[in-house]
């Protein structure tokens, strides 16, 4: 029989897993963070603009597939997070927003404002869009200001059952190095994989070679910042909820725990670790080998989506109140009805059909490697 708490863990599963799929497709906005520092001929910028454009809407619709998910599964912590730390949530999705204007409209006639102007914009989504999200992913972790009182629903004047314990709605974030740590981890990260990216699928030697060579300086950060980022919160003090009265409390060594305690989940985040180490490092030795992103994709999934499950399961508060403990949202109190979430995990059957059509369309799109004849001879390229 399903129970409410099985559908409760399920969906936190499905939000982590959506999550490390989002780590792995922001290679897209590392590669627009390197387009004027990597390429050195305009033919060689636009090469990459188009390898990348073939990409970017599987990063803009997971991430609004991300953020409907936990709508609709965890709505209190979507009116809580995106209502109180608003200023982070809309730099994010400003961001995105012009990655997607930028893309469509940077080779249309009549365009004003010039070609240039357009990929300046890609470069700041490639460059804000990461890190802001690893630095509001840390916040799991890490804890936010804003309390909750349930019992403001009934009132008449301000049925605000969230508040949020500052001005800076969200900043504040920036203020912590764990926070930071992360944020430059994940920036390191993307354009590392898309440096793999670009080994995988452009056939243009002076660029496959420099991308190799820029790897070492973009892959080093990231395994510094990830190192910092998982030592200190794995050895730090995290936030236990007790399964009988669900008072949360701080326990120190929590997330190292739950990993002890959690033995499967602490093996696949083992694996992912490994694979994406394996897809950097034998790209980096081996001037034939071209698959790497293949492991460091998949390796990122895992990776991302084992931490975010040891920050809501085994009795886990995944999104901190630092004011008041008692307001910290679980999978248990931040959740839709039983009925919803059963009516929604009906509809996640499709999933795995959606995966397998973005297999099939990313296959459709990839039959070769890409130089810029192609990117000539397409009457739609960007």
């Amino acid at each position: 029989m399903i129970t409410y708490s099985f559908l409760q863990h399920y969906w936190w599963f499905i939000i982590s897993l959506l999550a490390g799929i989002l780590a792995f497709l922001l290679f897209v906005q590392g590669g627009q963070s390197m387009l004027f520092s990597l390429s050195k001929t305009d033919d060689e910028r636009r090469l990459l603009v188009n390898v990348l454009g073939r990409k970017w809407e599987f990063t803009f619709t997971t991430l609004v597939t991300f953020g409907g998910a936990f709508f609709a599964s965890f709505p209190l912590f979507y009116s809580t997070s995106f209502g109180g730390a608003y200023w982070v949530w809309m730099a994010i999705l400003f961001c995105f927003t012009l990655q997607a204007v930028s893309y469509e409209f940077q080779s249309k006639p009549g365009n004003v404002f010039g070609t240039k102007t357009y990929r300046t914009f890609l470069f700041a989504n490639g460059l804000l869009g990461t890190f802001l999200i690893g630095v509001a992913i840390a916040t799991f972790f890490t804890g936010s200001d804003f309390s909750v009182n349930k019992g403001n629903i009934t009132s008449q004047f301000a049925p605000v059952i969230s508040q949020w314990g500052n001005p800076w709605h969200g900043l504040e974030a920036l203020l912590n190095l764990r926070n930071l740590s992360l944020g430059l981890a994940v920036f390191f990260l993307a354009r590392s994989q898309a440096l793999l990216f670009f080994i995988n699928r452009l056939s243009n030697e002076a660029l496959e070679k420099r991308s190799r060579k820029v790897l070492w300086i973009n892959a080093i950060p990231f395994v510094v910042f990830f190192l910092i980022f998982v030592i200190w919160t794995l050895f730090s003090e995290g936030f236990a909820v007790d399964p009988t009265t669900g008072i949360v409390s701080l326990e120190k060594y929590k997330y190292f725990s739950n990993l002890l305690e959690m033995p499967v989940i602490l093996v696949f985040f083992l694996l992912g670790v490994v694979g994406v180490l394996y897809g950097i490092g034998r790209s980096l030795l081996s001037e034939k080998f071209k698959s790497g992103i293949w492991y460091s994709g998949v390796g990122t999934i895992v990776t991302v989506c084992s931490l975010l499950l040891i920050s809501g399961y085994n009795n886990t508060a995944f999104y901190p109140a630092l004011p008041n403990l008692q307001s910290s949202l679980t999978i248990f109190n931040a959740s839709s009805s039983e009925f919803t979430l059963n009516a929604m995990s009906i509809v996640s059957l499709f999933i795995p059909v959606v995966l397998i059509y973005i297999f099939y369309a990313w296959r459709a799109m990839e039959k070769k490697r890409t130089d810029i004849d192609d990117v000539n001879n397409d009457s739609h390229a960007y």
